[in-house]
């Protein structure tokens, strides 16, 4: 009896110690993965201060505000955009406004008509 409790305990805290490794590897993957996110948002940042003008970035700021998704894709584009070599220069604001204007969805217009018993 005494020689089963003393087998239990061993297994227990070798359990226990596959647990805290297990636990110690994936805090670490989860960081290595914060870091690689932190990394490429920064090389984002970089090439979206080189392709837009100061205005352009801050009317993205703005717009991130309401509408984040739809901002991450219309800098992935841009990105994507310049990485191909397909622009001529830094986007202005007036230039950044069209692009949106096309690459935002339409608004379905809801009418609401009233019926009179």
């Amino acid at each position: 009896m005494v020689e089963d409790d003393s087998e239990l305990e061993l297994i227990r805290k070798k359990r226990l110690q596959e647990l805290e490794m297990q636990q110690e590897l994936s805090q670490e993957q989860a960081e290595a993965q914060e870091q690689k996110l932190r990394e490429f948002e920064e090389q984002k940042k970089q090439i979206l201060r080189q392709i837009l003008t100061i205005e352009a970035r801050e009317r993205l700021a703005r717009i991130r505000l309401t509408k984040p998704e739809f901002v991450a894709s219309v800098e992935q584009q841009l990105i994507m955009l310049a990485q191909s070599g397909q622009l001529n220069g830094p986007i202005s604001d007036q230039m950044l406004q069209q692009i949106l204007r096309k690459l935002m969805p339409k608004r379905k217009e809801i009418k609401i008509t009233r019926i009179n018993k």
